[in-house]
């Protein structure tokens, strides 16, 4: 279920003859949840501007899509976002970088950490745990194929488990007492980190991968100037040094 984020406005004065500021409708990926909250608090700050944020794994937000469902703004992976353009839902040549994530390993907080110093030792900790769990997005696509180029995939097969959301996947290693180790964007991992949750640390560097996103205007938006101001805001150096606190490069 995509979890909807309500920014709260108060309306900034305005001349009883001006109109309402319009409001931004916006799908997003959830890797990017605890960085674009502080972006978006800071625009309504800066703008008066009223923007709705509904949160989502690509395939979540690319079902909703396809069922009509109308947004002004969406901010995805590569994958959704070229799929769109070629549909002309997007505004393709507006498009602009929001960021980009790596993938962490985790483990439930107190349970001993698996050895991800090298590639080896990486490989042996997955083989010695009892179940392997990662999501059904972008990231657990990458660490499909990865297993199977590491020449582990079949041997992980039998004990893995796949879950459609990053927070399906962490909830299920904070409630289990078994050796477990999990994976998805590292932003998503420290959210959870007070709920239980421990970021043994990012995957090995050399097969380390990054989930890049952008942002683009949808071509049936409703308040189009409105959404063009926001997508063009998420390029600003305030943007990006927001998201950039939030380990969003």
């Amino acid at each position: 279920m995509m979890r909807t984020l309500w920014i709260a406005v108060c309306a900034v004065p305005l001349a009883a003859s001006a109109a309402d500021p319009a409001e931004i409708t916006v799908f997003s990926a959830g890797a990017l949840q605890s960085g674009l909250v502080k972006v978006v608090d800071q625009y309504r700050r800066s703008t008066g501007a009223k923007v709705k944020v509904q949160f989502g794994t690509a395939p979540q937000l690319a079902k909703r899509l396809d069922s009509d469902e109308v947004a002004d703004v969406l901010i995805a992976p590569p994958g959704l976002m070229d799929a769109l353009a070629s549909k002309n839902k997007v505004d393709a040549e507006g498009r602009v970088v929001v960021g980009r994530i790596g993938i962490g390993v985790a483990v439930r907080a107190g349970a001993p950490e698996p050895d991800i110093a090298t590639l080896d030792r990486f490989k042996d900790a997955l083989l010695k745990a009892d179940s392997i769990v990662y999501n059904e997005a972008s990231s657990g696509l990458y660490l499909e194929n990865l297993f199977d180029l590491l020449g582990i995939g079949e041997s992980l097969k039998p004990k893995t488990m796949r879950y459609a959301s990053g927070a399906d996947v962490f909830t299920q290693i904070i409630q289990s007492d078994r050796n477990e180790i999990g994976f998805g964007p590292i932003t998503e991992i420290r959210q959870f980190e007070p709920k239980g949750l421990k970021l043994v640390g990012p995957l090995p560097a050399q097969i380390q991968h990054y989930t890049s996103y952008s942002a683009a205007v949808m071509t049936n938006a409703a308040v189009t100037e409105a959404a063009q101001e926001f997508v063009r805001y998420l390029g600003t150096p305030t943007a990006k040094a927001i998201l950039a606190a939030a380990g969003i490069d």
